[in-house]
């Protein structure tokens, strides 16, 4: 897949502790963003935050750390994210989503055998190896 100029990022902040059907939530959006083949998701595990309800959570607490945000950054065309965003309205019960438009410079993946171009089912982490991806 190519993805260069023009894109749009959504964005989605939850906390660490919501789940949908025994899953943690920012594993299903993964998920369900690669199989409807987007170009790329990353999460990101906050340390500290609040949101709506003002409380702040926080790693230092150990009595508030039961909640931390979770940031999930999905990037792909306009056509593609709008096509995704109706399966975030069934996900997402309490949090926030942002689109925004961004330009991509480069997008380059490996094969799974290590040649140039595409991406494999399910990345792993391989001991030694370094990315954007990893």
């Amino acid at each position: 897949m190519r993805l260069t100029g023009t894109a749009q990022r959504l964005t989605i902040i939850v906390g660490d502790s919501t789940h949908w059907h025994h899953r943690p939530l920012f594993t299903e959006i993964v998920h369900r963003a690669h199989e409807a083949g987007l170009a790329g998701a990353t999460v990101l595990h906050g340390v500290e935050g609040f949101g709506a309800t003002s409380r702040i959570h926080t790693s230092r607490i150990l009595s508030l750390s039961e909640d931390l945000p979770v940031v999930i950054i999905i990037i792909d065309s306009h056509e593609r994210i709008a096509d995704f965003l109706p399966q975030l309205d069934e996900l997402v019960g309490e949090g926030l989503v942002i689109l925004d438009d961004c330009e991509v410079i480069r997008y380059v993946g490996t094969k799974p055998d290590g040649t140039g171009g595409g991406h494999s089912p399910v990345d792993t982490v391989r001991h030694g190896t370094s990315g954007p991806d990893r």
